[in-house]
C-alpha cells in the first residue's frame, strides 16, 4: 500500500508540473484552485513540515497559509530560484539570480517584482550630485516576508486613493478564490448559490467561451465589484475586471517578436478601485493625463501612433504600428463573446497582429504607460523617463544602449544588459540613434 501511495503522489506531482509548464491556468482553472496548494491544515504531511517558513510541525501561519503571508504563499509557486530565463507563470526573480548588473528574468506583460530589489545610483555629469532610482519606486510594493518583499517606506497609501501600502499583497488585486466569473450574456458576477460553475480561465486567447451551462474566470482572477479580502476590510472594489486577454505563452523575450496583450475596455476603471483620483477625462480642467474608456485617442493621436516608427521616422502604417511598450485599449463594446472574439484574434506573440489604434474606439489606459507589477524604471513605466534619450550612438552612428560609464546620464545606473532587459530584450536597432522617450509614440514631439 505504501508503494502504491507513493506512486500515486509521484504521478500527481508529474501531472501538475506538466500542467503548469506553460501557464498557471492548469492550477487555477479560472477559479478557486486546490485548497492544499495554498493552505495546510496542520502544517504536517506524514510528519513533514508543509509551510515554506520555519514553523514546527503542528503550528500554522495565519489563515492556514503555506507562506508567512498571502504574497509569500503566492510566490511559493510564482517564483523559483532556479530559473535561467522567463518561465511560464513566474512573476518574480529570486535574489540569488539578481547580482549587481544582472536584470530580473521574467518578461510577462505585468513585469517582474524583482525590479523592486534593484536600486541604482549615478552621477549624471562631472560635478553634479548623485542621482538615485530606488527599487521601491519600480512597482507595487507587495509584502512577501518569505521572499524579502516589504512595504513601501515612503508612500503610505495608493497614489490618488486611500488603500494602505502597509497591507498591499497579491490578493489586494487578485481574488485568491477566483469567485468572479464571466457569463455568456457578458455580465460579470460574484459566485453565488445560483451562479454557473467556472470551467476554465478566461484570460487567454485559447480560453473557451462561456455558454448556457458554464462560466469562465475573469481576467487574471482580478477582484470585482464588492471584492474585499477578509484580511484587509474596508476597501471594497467598485469596478469589475477589464475585458482583456493574452496569448497562452506570454512570459517571453520580445527580442524578435512582440507579445500582444489585447486590452478591450475597463482597465483604468479597474485600477481606480485603489487609485481613485488618478483618473480624469476632463483635460485640461485638472491637468491629469486622461485614461479610461472615455479617453479616446481620436484622429490626431491615433494618427501619430500609427505613423510613428522611431525618432525621425513617421513612415509607419496602421497595419504594422502596434508597440507593446505603448499598448492601447481597443474600446470593445462590452464583455460579450463577440467582443472577446475580437480580442482573442489580436492576442498573439508572433507579430501577425500589429494593427494600431483606430480613430474612433481606441483609448489610452493605465497599461499604456505602466506595467501592473513592476518594471526596470521609476513609476513602473514601460520605458525610461529619467532622461530624454533611450539610446545613444556608436562610432558609426548606429543606435546602441547607453553604457553607465560612458553615458551615465542616459544609463541611469543600469548596465547595458539591464537596460535592454527592461525593454524586454529589444535590440537597440529597433530604435533610432538618440531615440527620444516613447511618449512620442502618441505625441510625436521629437
Amino acid at each position: 500500500m505504501k508503494v502504491l501511495k507513493v506512486s500515486v503522489i509521484l504521478i500527481a506531482a508529474i501531472l501538475i508540473t506538466i500542467g503548469l509548464s506553460g501557464t498557471a491556468k492548469a492550477f487555477h482553472s479560472g477559479g478557486v484552485a486546490e485548497c492544499e496548494g495554498c493552505h495546510t491544515m496542520h502544517n504536517s504531511f506524514e510528519g513533514a513540515q508543509m509551510t515554506i517558513n520555519a514553523l514546527p510541525v503542528g503550528t500554522t501561519n495565519a489563515y492556514l497559509l503555506k507562506g508567512q503571508d498571502q504574497s509569500s504563499t503566492c510566490l511559493n509557486c510564482h517564483q523559483h530560484a532556479g530559473d535561467t530565463g522567463p518561465t511560464g507563470y513566474h512573476i518574480s526573480t529570486a535574489d540569488a539570480d539578481m547580482p549587481a548588473g544582472t536584470a530580473p528574468l521574467q518578461l510577462s506583460p505585468g513585469g517582474d517584482f524583482g525590479w523592486l530589489k534593484k536600486t541604482y545610483s549615478w552621477v549624471p555629469r562631472t560635478g553634479a550630485a548623485t542621482e538615485y532610482s530606488y527599487g521601491e519606486r519600480h512597482g507595487h510594493n507587495i509584502i512577501a516576508a518569505d521572499q524579502g518583499y516589504v512595504a513601501d517606506s515612503i508612500i503610505t497609501a495608493a497614489p490618488g486613493g486611500t488603500y494602505p501600502a502597509g497591507t498591499l499583497s497579491c490578493i489586494s488585486c487578485h481574488d485568491p478564490h477566483g469567485k468572479f466569473r464571466r457569463l455568456n450574456d457578458g455580465s460579470i458576477v460574484n459566485g453565488t448559490a445560483t451562479s454557473k460553475p467556472i470551467r476554465s480561465s478566461g484570460s487567454y486567447a485559447t480560453s473557451p467561451d462561456p455558454d448556457v451551462n458554464f462560466a469562465v474566470g475573469v481576467y487574471r482572477l482580478l477582484g470585482g465589484i464588492g471584492y474585499e479580502p477578509k484580511s484587509n476590510p474596508g476597501y471594497a472594489f467598485g469596478a469589475n475586471p477589464p475585458a482583456a486577454v493574452v496569448p497562452s505563452a506570454y512570459n517571453r523575450t520580445e527580442a524578435t517578436t512582440q507579445t500582444r496583450a489585447a486590452y478591450g475596455l475597463g482597465m483604468s476603471e479597474w485600477c481606480a478601485n485603489c487609485h481613485t483620483n488618478m483618473h480624469n477625462d476632463a483635460y485640461p480642467t485638472n491637468l491629469r493625463h486622461p485614461a479610461g474608456n472615455a479617453s479616446k485617442l481620436g484622429a490626431t493621436i491615433s494618427g501619430n501612433y500609427n505613423a510613428y516608427v522611431k525618432t525621425g521616422d513617421l513612415s509607419g502604417l496602421s497595419t504594422a504600428s502596434y508597440l507593446s511598450l505603448v499598448p492601447f485599449e481597443e474600446g470593445v463594446a462590452d464583455h460579450t463573446v463577440a467582443s472577446y472574439t475580437t480580442l482573442k484574434g489580436h492576442a498573439v506573440n508572433n507579430d501577425t497582429q500589429l494593427g494600431g489604434p483606430d480613430a474612433v474606439n481606441a483609448n489610452v489606459n493605465c497599461m499604456s504607460c505602466h506595467r501592473a507589477h513592476a518594471s526596470g524604471w521609476d513609476s513602473m513605466t514601460r520605458f525610461p523617463l529619467g532622461n530624454e534619450f533611450m539610446t545613444v550612438a556608436d562610432g558609426l552612428g548606429a543606435p546602441i544602449y547607453p553604457d553607465p560609464t560612458a553615458n551615465p546620464a542616459q544609463a541611469m545606473g543600469r548596465a547595458t544588459t539591464e537596460f535592454q532587459k527592461a525593454l524586454y530584450d529589444r535590440p537597440a536597432t529597433k530604435f533610432a540613434a538618440y531615440q527620444r522617450v516613447l511618449c512620442n509614440k502618441c505625441h510625436a514631439k521629437d
